[in-house]
C-alpha cells in the first residue's frame, strides 16, 4: 500500500500546478510530450516480454495513460483545480464495478467501502461550506477520465495475474507509456507548436508532470494496485483528494472548510478498514 501512497502524495500537487501553470496550453499536446518523456524514462528498462502482453499493455497504456489524461486535461479549460479534484470522487466506485464485472461476483464490502471513500471525499474538499458550482462538459470529462483509469488499473492487474510467466513492473512499464502516446498522436502533433513558447516555469512543472507525476507515480501506483484487494485499491484512489485540499491550503494558499477536511479524512479512514473483513487475496 506504500505505492499507494507515495503516488497520491505526489498527485496532490499536480491539481493546483497544472491548473496555475499549465492550463492555458493545448491539452492534447502538453498530454504526449507529459507520456512521452515518461516512455522515454522507462526506456532502458525494457525486456523482451510475449507479444499478446506487450499488446495488451499497449491497449492498456492507449486508456489509462493516453485517453485518460487527454480528457482530464481538457477538463481544466472548465474547472478550477478543487473542482477537477471534487469531481473523481466516483473513481472509487468505477474500480469496484469494473472488478466485480471482471470476477464476476458481486462484493457489497467493496462497494460499500468505495461509497463510504466518495462521501469521505466530497466531505473533505468542500470550500467554505458550499459546493463548487458545476460545468456539466467539466464534470462529464472527469467522469470518462475516471473510467479509463479505472479500466486501466484493473485491466492492467488482470495481464499480470494471467500472465504464463512472471512479469516485473519497471520491465513492462515502457509499452504502456508508448500506447499512451500513440493513442495521443493525432491530435497532439497538431499541437507542439506551444513548446518553443513556453517558459522556464511551464517547462519546469511539465518535466515534473512527466518525470514525477507520470513516470514514477504512475508506475508506483499500478505497482501497488497488484498488491491490494480490489476494496482497499478502490478507496486509495481518493487518498490524492483530501492530500490535495493540503497541499492547496499549505502551498497554494488557499482556503478550505478545515472541519470538512477532517470529516473527510476521518471518513476515508473507515473506508479503508472496510476491505480487510474480506478473504479476498491480493494479486
Amino acid at each position: 500500500m506504500i505505492f499507494l501512497v507515495l503516488a497520491s502524495l505526489i498527485w496532490s500537487v499536480s491539481f493546483g500546478l497544472i491548473a496555475k501553470v499549465l492550463a492555458d496550453l493545448p491539452p492534447a499536446g502538453v498530454a504526449m510530450v507529459r507520456l512521452a518523456i515518461a516512455a522515454l524514462v522507462f526506456l532502458p528498462f525494457v525486456r523482451p516480454v510475449p507479444w499478446r502482453v506487450k499488446a495488451a499493455l499497449v491497449g492498456i497504456g492507449a486508456v489509462q495513460f493516453g485517453l485518460m489524461l487527454l480528457l482530464y486535461m481538457h477538463s481544466f479549460r472548465y474547472l478550477k483545480s478543487h473542482e477537477v479534484a471534487l469531481f473523481t470522487v466516483m473513481t472509487p466506485v468505477y474500480v469496484v464495478v469494473i472488478n466485480d464485472c471482471f470476477q464476476r461476483r458481486f462484493r457489497a464490502v467493496n462497494l460499500c467501502a468505495a461509497l463510504v471513500a466518495v462521501i469521505g471525499a466530497g466531505a473533505a474538499i468542500r470550500w467554505h461550506g458550499e459546493t463548487p458550482g458545476l460545468s456539466l462538459a467539466g464534470f462529464l470529462l472527469i467522469q470518462l477520465s475516471n473510467i479509463c483509469f479505472a479500466l486501466g488499473q484493473i485491466l492492467y492487474r488482470e495481464v499480470f495475474a494471467r500472465s504464463a510467466q512472471p512479469l516485473a513492473d519497471h520491465h513492462s512499464f515502457f509499452w504502456l507509456y508508448l500506447g499512451g502516446v500513440a493513442v495521443l498522436l493525432p491530435l497532439g502533433l497538431g499541437e507542439t507548436s506551444f513548446v518553443t513558447a513556453m517558459t522556464r516555469e511551464q517547462w519546469l512543472a511539465l518535466l515534473h508532470l512527466a518525470v514525477i507525476a507520470s513516470g514514477l507515480s504512475y508506475f508506483l501506483w499500478n505497482s501497488g494496485a497488484r498488491k491490494v484487494t480490489a476494496g482497499t485499491l478502490a478507496v486509495m484512489n481518493n487518498l490524492k483528494i483530501p492530500l490535495a485540499v493540503l497541499v492547496s491550503l499549505l502551498l497554494f494558499r488557499e482556503q478550505a472548510n478545515v472541519a470538512g477536511l477532517v470529516a473527510g479524512l476521518l471518513l476515508m479512514a473507515v473506508a479503508l478498514c472496510l476491505p480487510r473483513f474480506q478473504k479476498e487475496p491480493s494479486l
